[in-house]
Protein backbone atom coordinates (compact mmCIF):
# COMPACT_ATOMS: atom_id res chain seq x y z
CA UNK A 1 0.00 0.00 0.00
CA UNK A 2 1.07 3.46 -0.70
CA UNK A 3 2.82 6.00 1.61
CA UNK A 4 -0.31 7.82 3.37
CA UNK A 5 0.75 11.42 3.90
CA UNK A 6 -0.14 12.73 7.68
CA UNK A 7 -2.35 15.79 8.05
CA UNK A 8 -0.58 17.11 10.83
CA UNK A 9 2.10 16.38 12.76
CA UNK A 10 3.33 17.97 16.24
CA UNK A 11 6.71 19.98 16.30
CA UNK A 12 8.33 16.81 16.58
CA UNK A 13 6.91 16.01 13.04
CA UNK A 14 5.35 12.57 14.88
CA UNK A 15 1.95 11.64 14.72
CA UNK A 16 0.76 10.81 17.82
CA UNK A 17 -1.81 8.38 19.25
CA UNK A 18 -3.06 7.00 23.41
CA UNK A 19 -5.50 4.70 24.21
CA UNK A 20 -6.94 5.05 27.30
CA UNK A 21 -8.56 1.66 28.67
CA UNK A 22 -8.97 -0.90 31.47
CA UNK A 23 -7.69 -4.36 31.32
CA UNK A 24 -9.85 -7.19 29.57
CA UNK A 25 -10.83 -4.81 26.71
CA UNK A 26 -8.23 -5.08 24.30
CA UNK A 27 -6.57 -1.81 24.33
CA UNK A 28 -2.93 -3.49 24.32
CA UNK A 29 -3.95 -5.11 20.91
CA UNK A 30 -5.42 -2.35 19.58
CA UNK A 31 -1.88 -0.52 20.21
CA UNK A 32 -0.19 -3.28 18.11
CA UNK A 33 -2.33 -2.90 15.22
CA UNK A 34 -1.83 0.64 15.30
CA UNK A 35 1.55 0.27 15.26
CA UNK A 36 2.28 -2.28 13.00
CA UNK A 37 -0.73 -0.74 10.57
CA UNK A 38 1.58 2.37 10.54
CA UNK A 39 4.62 0.39 9.64
CA UNK A 40 3.52 -1.69 6.88
CA UNK A 41 0.11 -0.73 5.63
CA UNK A 42 0.52 3.05 5.67
CA UNK A 43 3.98 3.12 4.26
CA UNK A 44 5.24 5.07 7.96
CA UNK A 45 8.04 4.97 10.52
CA UNK A 46 5.89 3.63 13.39
CA UNK A 47 6.71 3.29 16.95
CA UNK A 48 4.23 1.85 19.60
CA UNK A 49 4.29 0.60 23.56
CA UNK A 50 1.52 -0.17 26.80
CA UNK A 51 2.27 0.80 29.99
CA UNK A 52 -0.29 -1.57 32.28
CA UNK A 53 0.37 -2.84 35.56
CA UNK A 54 -0.38 -6.34 36.94
CA UNK A 55 -2.04 -7.30 33.66
CA UNK A 56 -4.78 -7.80 35.64
CA UNK A 57 -8.64 -7.61 34.22
CA UNK A 58 -9.81 -4.15 35.47
CA UNK A 59 -6.56 -2.14 36.06
CA UNK A 60 -5.45 0.72 33.82
CA UNK A 61 -3.67 0.33 30.32
CA UNK A 62 -2.53 2.91 28.31
CA UNK A 63 -1.34 2.35 24.79
CA UNK A 64 0.62 4.38 22.75
CA UNK A 65 1.64 5.13 19.04
CA UNK A 66 3.68 7.28 16.91
CA UNK A 67 3.94 7.87 12.96
CA UNK A 68 6.37 9.60 11.22
CA UNK A 69 7.02 9.90 7.50
CA UNK A 70 9.15 7.36 6.16
CA UNK A 71 12.24 9.69 5.81
CA UNK A 72 12.24 10.65 8.91
CA UNK A 73 13.30 9.01 11.98
CA UNK A 74 10.98 8.67 15.91
CA UNK A 75 13.63 9.34 18.17
CA UNK A 76 11.24 9.44 21.66
CA UNK A 77 10.16 6.65 23.54
CA UNK A 78 7.78 8.01 26.23
CA UNK A 79 4.03 8.56 26.83
CA UNK A 80 2.32 10.67 24.48
CA UNK A 81 1.23 13.44 26.29
CA UNK A 82 -1.12 16.10 23.52
CA UNK A 83 -2.77 13.16 21.27
CA UNK A 84 -3.90 13.87 17.46
CA UNK A 85 -6.09 10.88 18.53
CA UNK A 86 -7.45 9.72 21.83
CA UNK A 87 -9.31 6.47 22.21
CA UNK A 88 -11.47 6.01 25.30
CA UNK A 89 -12.43 2.00 25.79
CA UNK A 90 -14.96 2.77 28.49
CA UNK A 91 -16.78 5.55 29.39
CA UNK A 92 -16.63 5.01 33.26
CA UNK A 93 -13.02 6.02 33.53
CA UNK A 94 -13.60 9.32 33.24
CA UNK A 95 -13.77 11.28 36.54
CA UNK A 96 -11.86 8.11 38.15
CA UNK A 97 -8.54 8.31 35.90
CA UNK A 98 -7.21 11.61 34.55
CA UNK A 99 -7.89 10.44 30.68
CA UNK A 100 -8.32 13.76 29.24
CA UNK A 101 -4.96 15.00 30.62
CA UNK A 102 -3.06 16.22 27.86
CA UNK A 103 -6.23 17.01 25.30
CA UNK A 104 -5.46 20.38 22.92
CA UNK A 105 -8.34 21.95 20.50
CA UNK A 106 -7.04 19.45 17.69
CA UNK A 107 -7.59 16.31 19.63
CA UNK A 108 -10.04 13.92 18.23
CA UNK A 109 -11.46 11.66 21.48
CA UNK A 110 -12.93 8.70 20.36
CA UNK A 111 -15.14 7.33 23.32
CA UNK A 112 -17.06 3.82 23.48
CA UNK A 113 -20.55 5.29 24.59
CA UNK A 114 -24.14 5.53 24.15
CA UNK A 115 -24.43 9.09 24.90
CA UNK A 116 -24.17 11.15 22.49
CA UNK A 117 -21.20 14.13 22.22
CA UNK A 118 -22.87 16.66 24.11
CA UNK A 119 -23.65 14.71 26.89
CA UNK A 120 -20.31 13.01 26.59
CA UNK A 121 -18.58 16.55 26.64
CA UNK A 122 -20.36 17.14 30.28
CA UNK A 123 -19.12 13.73 31.52
CA UNK A 124 -15.76 14.10 30.27
CA UNK A 125 -15.21 18.19 30.96
CA UNK A 126 -13.83 18.21 27.60
CA UNK A 127 -12.90 21.89 26.96
CA UNK A 128 -12.15 21.95 23.05
CA UNK A 129 -11.40 19.22 20.46
CA UNK A 130 -13.17 17.07 18.10
CA UNK A 131 -15.67 14.40 20.22
CA UNK A 132 -16.67 11.10 18.41
CA UNK A 133 -19.16 8.60 20.33
CA UNK A 134 -19.43 4.93 18.74
CA UNK A 135 -21.58 2.44 21.04
CA UNK A 136 -18.74 -0.10 20.79
CA UNK A 137 -19.84 -2.12 23.87
CA UNK A 138 -23.28 -3.05 22.06
CA UNK A 139 -21.97 -3.64 18.35
CA UNK A 140 -19.21 -5.57 19.84
CA UNK A 141 -22.00 -7.75 21.49
CA UNK A 142 -24.92 -8.31 18.30
CA UNK A 143 -21.29 -8.72 15.93
CA UNK A 144 -19.66 -11.53 18.58
CA UNK A 145 -16.63 -9.18 18.18
CA UNK A 146 -14.42 -7.45 20.47
CA UNK A 147 -14.29 -3.77 21.66
CA UNK A 148 -10.97 -3.36 20.28
CA UNK A 149 -11.93 -4.03 17.22
CA UNK A 150 -14.86 -1.52 17.08
CA UNK A 151 -12.69 1.12 18.45
CA UNK A 152 -9.94 0.21 15.61
CA UNK A 153 -12.87 0.88 13.19
CA UNK A 154 -13.99 4.02 14.78
CA UNK A 155 -10.55 5.35 15.22
CA UNK A 156 -9.87 5.39 11.58
CA UNK A 157 -13.09 7.46 10.49
CA UNK A 158 -11.98 9.73 13.69
CA UNK A 159 -8.63 10.08 11.70
CA UNK A 160 -10.32 10.96 8.26
CA UNK A 161 -7.19 9.55 6.53
CA UNK A 162 -6.20 5.90 7.50
CA UNK A 163 -8.49 3.77 5.26
CA UNK A 164 -10.88 0.95 6.17
CA UNK A 165 -9.13 -0.69 3.57
CA UNK A 166 -6.31 -0.72 5.42
CA UNK A 167 -7.65 -1.56 8.64
CA UNK A 168 -9.47 -5.16 6.98
CA UNK A 169 -6.29 -6.09 5.96
CA UNK A 170 -4.74 -5.59 9.13
CA UNK A 171 -7.37 -7.83 10.79
CA UNK A 172 -7.07 -10.67 8.25
CA UNK A 173 -3.24 -10.79 8.60
CA UNK A 174 -3.37 -10.62 12.34
CA UNK A 175 -6.17 -11.55 13.91
CA UNK A 176 -7.70 -13.69 11.42
CA UNK A 177 -4.53 -16.22 11.53
CA UNK A 178 -4.68 -16.29 15.17
CA UNK A 179 -8.37 -16.57 15.44
CA UNK A 180 -9.69 -17.70 11.75
CA UNK A 181 -12.91 -18.85 13.44
CA UNK A 182 -13.73 -15.04 14.96
CA UNK A 183 -12.57 -13.41 11.32
CA UNK A 184 -15.79 -12.77 9.96
CA UNK A 185 -16.71 -11.35 13.53
CA UNK A 186 -14.02 -8.86 13.88
CA UNK A 187 -14.48 -7.77 10.69
CA UNK A 188 -17.67 -7.38 10.82
CA UNK A 189 -17.22 -5.18 14.26
CA UNK A 190 -14.81 -2.91 12.92
CA UNK A 191 -16.86 -1.72 9.78
CA UNK A 192 -20.03 -0.70 12.33
CA UNK A 193 -17.36 0.48 14.69
CA UNK A 194 -16.46 3.24 11.40
CA UNK A 195 -19.73 3.24 10.22
CA UNK A 196 -21.78 3.51 13.60
CA UNK A 197 -19.03 7.04 15.12
CA UNK A 198 -20.01 9.99 14.75
CA UNK A 199 -18.61 13.37 16.32
CA UNK A 200 -18.85 16.87 16.45
CA UNK A 201 -16.01 20.03 17.18
CA UNK A 202 -15.94 21.85 20.64
CA UNK A 203 -14.04 25.16 20.63
CA UNK A 204 -12.63 26.62 23.75
CA UNK A 205 -15.47 28.73 25.03
CA UNK A 206 -13.86 28.84 28.48
CA UNK A 207 -16.38 26.09 30.39
CA UNK A 208 -13.94 23.69 30.86
CA UNK A 209 -10.43 24.21 31.02
CA UNK A 210 -7.27 22.04 29.70
CA UNK A 211 -6.02 19.61 31.83
CA UNK A 212 -2.08 19.25 31.51
CA UNK A 213 -0.60 15.93 31.31
CA UNK A 214 1.28 14.46 34.35
CA UNK A 215 2.77 10.72 34.97
CA UNK A 216 1.32 8.83 37.85
CA UNK A 217 3.43 8.82 40.21
CA UNK A 218 3.37 6.70 43.59
CA UNK A 219 2.75 8.17 46.84
CA UNK A 220 5.20 5.87 48.81
CA UNK A 221 8.92 6.10 47.66
CA UNK A 222 12.05 4.59 50.27
CA UNK A 223 11.77 7.85 52.55
CA UNK A 224 8.15 7.31 53.84
CA UNK A 225 7.27 3.71 53.34
CA UNK A 226 5.83 1.80 55.70
CA UNK A 227 8.82 0.19 57.99
CA UNK A 228 8.89 -3.40 56.34
CA UNK A 229 7.59 -2.04 53.61
CA UNK A 230 3.51 -2.97 54.50
CA UNK A 231 0.58 -2.59 52.46
CA UNK A 232 -1.81 -1.02 55.02
CA UNK A 233 -4.90 -2.15 52.52
CA UNK A 234 -5.88 -5.32 53.25
CA UNK A 235 -7.08 -7.14 49.63
CA UNK A 236 -6.43 -5.59 46.16
CA UNK A 237 -10.22 -4.43 45.98
CA UNK A 238 -10.66 -2.63 49.27
CA UNK A 239 -11.81 0.56 47.37
CA UNK A 240 -10.56 -0.55 43.90
CA UNK A 241 -14.03 -0.28 41.29
CA UNK A 242 -13.92 -2.64 39.24
CA UNK A 243 -17.20 -1.62 36.93
CA UNK A 244 -15.18 -0.61 34.30
CA UNK A 245 -14.17 -3.58 33.29
CA UNK A 246 -17.63 -5.31 32.93
CA UNK A 247 -18.69 -6.07 29.21
CA UNK A 248 -22.31 -5.64 29.27
CA UNK A 249 -23.28 -8.74 31.66
CA UNK A 250 -23.34 -8.99 35.28
CA UNK A 251 -24.63 -11.99 37.34
CA UNK A 252 -27.98 -11.29 38.77
CA UNK A 253 -28.90 -12.98 42.35
CA UNK A 254 -32.08 -14.76 42.95
CA UNK A 255 -32.29 -15.37 46.44
CA UNK A 256 -35.30 -17.72 46.53
CA UNK A 257 -32.92 -20.53 44.70
CA UNK A 258 -30.16 -19.85 46.75
CA UNK A 259 -29.20 -23.04 48.81
CA UNK A 260 -25.76 -20.89 50.36
CA UNK A 261 -23.56 -23.28 49.37
CA UNK A 262 -20.73 -20.80 48.95
CA UNK A 263 -19.24 -21.45 45.58
CA UNK A 264 -19.94 -18.42 44.02
CA UNK A 265 -17.78 -17.10 47.50
CA UNK A 266 -15.22 -19.60 46.52
CA UNK A 267 -14.89 -19.13 42.33
CA UNK A 268 -15.48 -15.15 42.66
CA UNK A 269 -11.72 -13.60 42.59
CA UNK A 270 -12.90 -10.52 44.12
CA UNK A 271 -14.66 -10.72 47.12
CA UNK A 272 -18.39 -9.58 45.56
CA UNK A 273 -20.16 -11.99 47.79
CA UNK A 274 -21.33 -11.09 51.12
CA UNK A 275 -22.52 -13.91 54.11
CA UNK A 276 -24.08 -12.79 56.87
CA UNK A 277 -25.60 -14.52 60.10
CA UNK A 278 -29.30 -15.88 59.43
CA UNK A 279 -31.81 -18.49 59.12
CA UNK A 280 -32.00 -21.46 56.19
CA UNK A 281 -34.12 -24.11 56.34
CA UNK A 282 -34.63 -23.27 60.07
CA UNK A 283 -31.57 -23.49 61.33
CA UNK A 284 -28.63 -20.74 62.23
CA UNK A 285 -26.71 -20.22 58.79
CA UNK A 286 -24.52 -18.16 57.06
CA UNK A 287 -26.62 -16.85 54.24
CA UNK A 288 -25.77 -15.30 50.64
CA UNK A 289 -26.99 -11.57 50.61
CA UNK A 290 -25.95 -10.71 47.09
CA UNK A 291 -23.25 -8.97 45.32
CA UNK A 292 -21.25 -6.08 45.77
CA UNK A 293 -21.41 -4.71 42.17
CA UNK A 294 -18.91 -2.12 42.85
CA UNK A 295 -16.21 -4.69 42.72
CA UNK A 296 -17.92 -6.88 40.15
CA UNK A 297 -15.99 -6.99 37.05
CA UNK A 298 -18.31 -9.36 35.16
CA UNK A 299 -16.33 -12.70 34.46
CA UNK A 300 -19.65 -14.59 35.32
CA UNK A 301 -17.53 -17.73 36.85
CA UNK A 302 -20.12 -17.32 39.56
CA UNK A 303 -23.02 -17.93 36.98
CA UNK A 304 -21.07 -20.75 35.84
CA UNK A 305 -20.66 -22.44 38.75
CA UNK A 306 -23.80 -22.14 40.66
CA UNK A 307 -25.56 -25.45 41.06
CA UNK A 308 -29.26 -24.20 41.46
CA UNK A 309 -29.02 -21.10 38.99
CA UNK A 310 -29.37 -18.84 41.84
CA UNK A 311 -27.13 -16.85 39.82
CA UNK A 312 -27.99 -15.99 36.25
CA UNK A 313 -26.39 -13.89 33.35
CA UNK A 314 -28.18 -10.41 32.69
CA UNK A 315 -27.65 -7.02 30.31
CA UNK A 316 -25.85 -4.43 32.48
CA UNK A 317 -28.34 -1.72 30.76
CA UNK A 318 -31.31 -3.43 31.42
CA UNK A 319 -30.84 -3.04 35.13
CA UNK A 320 -30.14 0.78 35.66
CA UNK A 321 -30.10 -0.02 39.39
CA UNK A 322 -27.06 -2.04 39.97
CA UNK A 323 -25.34 0.88 38.08
CA UNK A 324 -26.59 3.50 40.09
CA UNK A 325 -25.76 1.63 43.19
CA UNK A 326 -21.89 1.41 42.19
CA UNK A 327 -21.90 5.29 40.61
CA UNK A 328 -23.44 6.63 43.65
CA UNK A 329 -21.83 4.48 46.21
CA UNK A 330 -19.84 7.44 48.39
CA UNK A 331 -23.45 8.93 48.38
CA UNK A 332 -25.73 6.69 50.08
CA UNK A 333 -26.48 7.94 53.58
CA UNK A 334 -29.42 5.51 54.59
CA UNK A 335 -27.98 1.84 53.89
CA UNK A 336 -31.03 0.31 54.07
CA UNK A 337 -33.17 2.13 51.70
CA UNK A 338 -31.08 0.83 48.97
CA UNK A 339 -31.22 -2.64 49.80
CA UNK A 340 -33.30 -3.61 47.16
CA UNK A 341 -30.84 -1.75 44.38
CA UNK A 342 -29.40 -5.63 44.66
CA UNK A 343 -25.85 -4.37 45.75
CA UNK A 344 -25.22 -3.88 49.08
CA UNK A 345 -21.45 -1.91 48.78
CA UNK A 346 -21.04 -0.99 52.65
CA UNK A 347 -20.87 -5.33 53.71
CA UNK A 348 -17.02 -5.25 51.65
CA UNK A 349 -16.09 -1.84 52.10
CA UNK A 350 -12.87 -0.78 53.86
CA UNK A 351 -14.42 -0.36 57.20
CA UNK A 352 -15.65 -3.49 56.71
CA UNK A 353 -12.80 -5.35 55.53
CA UNK A 354 -10.83 -3.86 58.89
CA UNK A 355 -13.32 -5.14 61.21
CA UNK A 356 -14.38 -8.56 60.06
CA UNK A 357 -11.70 -9.96 57.74
CA UNK A 358 -7.75 -9.36 59.30
CA UNK A 359 -8.73 -10.04 62.69
CA UNK A 360 -5.53 -10.72 64.25
CA UNK A 361 -3.70 -8.77 61.39
CA UNK A 362 -1.52 -5.26 61.57
CA UNK A 363 -4.77 -2.19 62.08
Amino acid sequence: MSQIRLPETNENGYYEIRLESIGGLGANLCGKLLGELGAVYLGLNSASFSSYGSEKRGSPVKAFIRWCGEDEEIRINSPVENPHILGLFHEAMAGKQPVMAGVTEYTKVIVNTDSTPDEMREKLKLHAGELYCVDALKIAMEAKSRINMVMLGAIAKASGFIPMEAIEQIIRDTVGKKYPQLLECNLLGARLGYESAWGKAYRDDGKYEAVPYEETKNRWGYENAPIGGVNPRFGSTVSNDLSASREGYIPLFIQERCINCGLCDTTCPDMVFQFKPGEYKGKAAMVNAGLDYHHCKGCLRCVEVCPTNALVAGLEREHPDKQWFVRNKDLIVDRLEFEDAGANSWVTSESYLDERRIEGGVV
